[in-house]
Formats: C-alpha cells, structure tokens, sequence
C-alpha cells in the first residue's frame, strides 16, 4: 500500500514527517529518478526513493534502544509550548529514533526507541500485553490499593488490575499492562495515593538498570526476539 513520502521516510527513520517536508521542499528527495517538490507524493516499497542522490535501503537492520528520560522532558518531536524534548538530549545520531510509547513530563525513566516502526507498533500495542514495571513515590496512604489491584473504572473509563507491592511507607512498584495515558496516576489518585514521583524501571524484558539520566544503550538482538517471541 502507497503511504505519503513524509510518512515513507519517517518510517525508514531518515527524518520526521515535518523533516521530511523540508527536505522535499530543498531538493534532496527523489522518487524513481525524479525530485519531487511536494509531499503529496505517494511512494510503496517498490519506488526508488533517493535522498541526495543516494538511495534509501529497504531492508535496514533494526535495533532498539533504551533510554533514561530526565524529568520535566516531553516524549515527542517538537512542543508547541516550546519544552524539552527527549531529542533535546539524545546525540545527533540517534535524533531519528521513535519513541515506543510514552512517558509524561513529569515520569522519568526507561524509554524504548528504535529505528523500525513495525517494532515500534508491536510494542506499543495493547494486544500485545507488555508489561511495565515503575517506582511510585506516593503520599502514604495505602488503605485503597487493593481498588487498583482489582481493576477500577475513574471518570467512565476501565483500568484493568495492577500488580502492586508495597516498598515502604510512601513508595510502591506498580506493574501494568495497559499503557492508557496517565494511568497510574489516575489510578493512584483514586484510590487516595496520589502520585508525587514516577519513574519506570522496566518494560518487558529490558531493564533500566543503573543507565544514567539522559543516557542511550542499544539492546542487544536476542532480548528484543525474546520480546517479541512472547507478543
């Protein structure tokens, strides 16, 4: 199926969608030996699409990679309310990675990137039953947690059973295999827990482990086909 260039070359991790459409627009970009000068061009795996001159590979290795997200950091490309992002802090070469899902501002912690979008949508799936694994800092009260144990619905909308294990008075890990946006706090807070600081420590198989803020390591390939063996 014929995807638009911008979205094409996003997925082959040369450039965001808005990247993308600067590029065509200064005459880097080519499709079957012509440059195109917009992007309402629609390419598939059987076009030649050239950047500079150069042809793009259609079998690129893949690779993932975690990342520790500093805090007060935005999971995305740009932000309009002109915040850090995560590529404020990765090293040019890796400015082209997606993110595999999100942490919120405020959430620090492990972060998956890669280079391959089909991995990126595997992972992020809900039917995929990944499970995430973070540290909540919390105000202590622990009276209500078995609500989140359990399954709870806030606002009209259902958050299946977390599995929650009390560290000390005012921290407990939270393993979840939803990924709805701002779940555990949502959660956390109805249950009358409110969430001070949030941090994940795991995602699957893949561990943050001792990996420094605002730092980036490859995973190595048998753990991601491990991963992926288990979807």
């Amino acid at each position: 199926m014929k995807v638009r260039i911008a979205k094409f070359l996003s997925q082959m991790s040369i450039a965001s969608r808005r990247g993308a459409e600067q590029m065509i627009g200064q005459g880097r970009i080519s499709v079957n030996g012509t440059i195109i000068d917009t992007p309402a061009t629609f390419v598939d795996d059987t076009d030649i699409v050239c950047v500079d001159g150069k042809p793009i590979s259609q079998k690129q290795e893949a690779f993932v990679y975690a990342f520790h997200k500093p805090i007060n950091t935005m999971t995305t490309r740009s932000d309009p309310m002109g915040r850090k992002t995560i590529y404020d802090y990765l090293p040019n070469e890796y400015k082209n990675l997606k993110y595999i899902g999100r942490l919120d501002y405020k959430t620090t912690g492990l972060l998956l990137l890669t280079n391959d979008g089909d991995i990126a949508r595997k992972l992020t799936l809900p039917s995929s039953n990944i499970e995430r694994t973070y540290i909540a800092t919390t105000n202590g009260n622990m009276k209500n947690l078995d609500l989140a144990r359990n399954g709870i619905t806030v606002d009209g909308i259902k958050y299946r059973p977390m599995k929650i294990d009390i560290i000390d008075k005012n921290k407990i890990m939270v393993t979840t295999i939803e990924g709805k946006k701002n779940e555990i706090r949502i959660v956390l807070r109805a249950c009358g827990a409110p969430v001070r600081e949030l941090h994940r420590i795991k995602y699957g198989n893949i561990e943050l482990g001792n990996l420094g803020v605002g730092k980036i390591k490859k995973i190595d390939k048998k753990t991601i086909d491990l991963m992926l063996k288990k979807i």
